[in-house]
């Protein structure tokens, strides 16, 4: 099963509520609060558009400028000391900044995605 849906550039998440008999989410990766539900995947994804085109229609509306999902800027909490040390003696003997390392750590990871 799929836990995300995508429209427009917005990732919502997918989460089932036993108690309720719902499907339930919120747009991921931004600070305004956007949420659907629907008793089925149909509804929810109807519900899921319905909720990113009213919010873009609200900013719209108000002259606001929607919120960008994943801007490219994330803090990282190592998990402990000696980790974040040791990242960042490698990325000095090799002539990195510690941002840079990361961030080729990350392409490598998800260099498997795209094989």
């Amino acid at each position: 099963m799929n836990n995300i849906i995508k429209y427009k550039d917005y990732i919502g998440s997918v989460e089932f509520s036993e108690s309720d008999g719902i499907f339930y989410g919120k747009v991921q990766g931004i600070r305004s609060l956007i949420s659907y539900e629907g008793t089925n995947a149909t509804e929810l994804v109807t519900d899921f558009h319905d909720a990113v085109d009213s919010y873009l229609e609200s900013c719209n509306a108000n002259g606001d400028t929607p919120e960008t999902a994943f801007k490219g800027s994330v803090n990282i909490r190592f998990k402990n000391q000696d980790q974040h040390r040791r990242a960042a003696v490698y990325a000095m003997s090799h002539n990195q900044s510690l941002n840079s390392f990361i961030v080729d750590a990350i392409d490598d990871k998800l260099s498997v995605l795209n094989a």
